[in-house]
């Protein structure tokens, strides 16, 4: 059994890795899926990240579809009492009261469970009185549809602000932060269309001051920090035409120095680029556990490795100098 990681002021004992399930139903149909979690379970992992929306931005697809094959496979393997499952909710709908109980009883339902063990708001909601959302989550709670909660892509002040209404009201306060972070989006979002705000600093000092365990998505950069799209060769070959789009958000020499100082560390302890990328991330402040998918068991066992890791305090301040720069 893997080392578990007790997730911040929650009750929850977590492995190192969060397993997205993004990919499930998508980029992974339900064979694969069923795969990989079992390779995910085998290997010590229990906890698995997932969305209602989830992938509502395939052709033909409504969201959920990721539930539903993560719903079937926890039927049929019955790990249930063994495993931490997370989902989020509110950004189909906003995160009114009766839409976010709406949400998370069909999510219960499509995961074919009776609570869930770590329930998000997946995006902020302007547009809803976070007193409203403060109410609406508690009653969640004390419902036993979900046993703790999450912000995902919230501001710092926003954060704050639902924790001092909730402290002050005596409700259930966010325990879980998640927002993109990698080497290359330390203090800044390169997508300016994406709804959250860099995790270094604001972010991360709330998270430390309040004893909010984070858990940063993207944190391989759209695979950029995997190293596989090394090169421009490389990526007209062997890249569909979305993928070049996507990884040319991280070209420049900031970039290439990040990947170097990566792969130094790689060839020191023969590991991957993956693999340091992610014992880098888990060794920041307040991190808990960082997020990433895979689409084959391969890749998998690659991100699952990083837990065997010890890097060296050189080798993290030399992966941090190249990224700050």
């Amino acid at each position: 059994m893997s080392t578990r990681l007790r997730l911040g002021n929650t009750e929850l004992d977590v492995h190192p890795l969060c397993l997205g399930g993004n990919v499930f139903g998508w980029t992974a149909d339900e064979t694969r899926s069923f795969e990989l979690l079992d390779a995910y379970v085998e290997a010590g992992g229990n906890f698995i990240d997932t969305a209602d929306v989830y992938s509502a931005w395939v052709p033909g697809h409504t969201g959920g579809e990721s539930e539903t094959v993560l719903g079937r496979w926890i039927k049929r393997r019955g790990h249930r009492d063994d495993l931490v499952i997370a989902t989020k909710v509110g950004a189909k709908g906003g995160l009114s009261q009766e839409n976010v109980a709406a949400c998370t009883e069909s999510s219960c339902r499509r995961l074919q469970v009776d609570h869930i063990d770590l329930l998000y708001a997946h995006v902020d909601d302007p547009t809803v009185p976070l007193d409203e959302t403060v109410a609406g989550f508690d009653a969640l709670v004390q419902r036993g549809l979900a046993r703790h909660l999450g912000a995902s892509n919230y501001s710092s002040a926003r954060l704050l602000d639902f924790l001092a209404i909730a402290d002050e009201a005596g409700l259930t306060p966010f325990s879980v932060v998640q927002s993109p972070y990698n080497q290359i989006e330390r203090d800044r979002i390169l997508d300016e269309g994406r709804p959250a705000e860099p995790y270094e600093p604001r972010l991360q000092d709330l998270c430390g001051r309040h004893n909010l365990a984070f858990v940063p998505y993207w944190v391989l950069a759209k695979g950029f920090l995997t190293g596989k799209y090394r090169g421009q060769g490389a990526m007209r070959s062997e890249s569909s035409r979305a993928e070049i789009h996507r990884v040319n958000d991280y070209a420049g020499e900031r970039a290439a120095a990040i990947l170097d100082a990566l792969e130094a560390v790689a060839r020191s302890h023969d590991a991957s680029i993956a693999a340091v990328t992610l014992a880098w991330t888990a060794a920041q402040p307040a991190v808990a556990t960082p997020l990433a998918s895979a689409r084959t068991v391969e890749q998998l066992g690659e991100l699952v490795a990083f837990g065997e890791l010890d890097l060296r305090p050189e080798e993290l301040d030399a992966i941090s100098a190249a990224s700050a720069a």
